[in-house]
């Protein structure tokens, strides 16, 4: 009794899976739709309304870029390098001090970083601004140190909000 449910079963499986036989003949027989597809609903934001009304993104964001924001920009990476090339004091004392000016992603990122292994230790120019002017919220710098130049990433969430470091990303070839 028991082999001849397993042999059942077994067949009954075989047969669910297997392709049904196309009764239709040829390719001449087949029927092809050709009615136009019908386009989908535009996606609507809270309140029902498109969520970029003509397809595209207000110019700046509402964060236009002035001379304050770049020389702000500017001293925050300068002073965020200082404190990260500093790789004489203790990892508590760095990422305290540090931490002030990072956003929480980057504190959290940073948090077990040993400033032993940072192969910088001074800045040794200007930094060099990088910015997409529709974008009032986020930019780069290029600060040159002696261990070559890092780049690092600012955001604000606000014009009339500090910049607060993101990511240090080292010159290619150190860590």
């Amino acid at each position: 009794m028991k082999r001849t449910l397993t042999a059942l079963t077994a067949l009954l499986m075989c047969t669910a899976c297997a392709p049904t036989a196309n009764t239709g003949g040829g390719p001449e027989n087949q029927q092809v739709s050709t009615s136009p597809a019908v386009p989908a609903p535009p996606s609507l934001s809270a309140g029902g309304k498109p969520q970029a009304p003509g397809g595209t993104a207000p110019a700046t964001l509402g964060i236009a870029w002035d001379e304050a924001s770049k020389t702000s920009a500017l001293d925050t990476a300068t002073k965020a390098m200082t404190l990260y090339a500093r790789p004489t004091v203790t990892d508590k004392a760095w990422i305290q001090d540090l931490g002030q000016i990072l956003t929480a992603q980057a504190t959290a990122d940073y948090q077990y970083v040993d400033p032993a292994n940072i192969p910088a230790t001074k800045i040794t120019g200007t930094g060099r601004l990088t910015i997409d002017e529709n974008n009032g919220f986020g930019c780069h710098v290029a600060v040159p140190t002696d261990a070559g130049n890092y780049d690092v990433q600012l955001l604000r969430s606000a014009a009339d909000k500090p910049w607060q470091v993101n990511r240090f990303t080292p010159p290619n070839g150190t860590k």
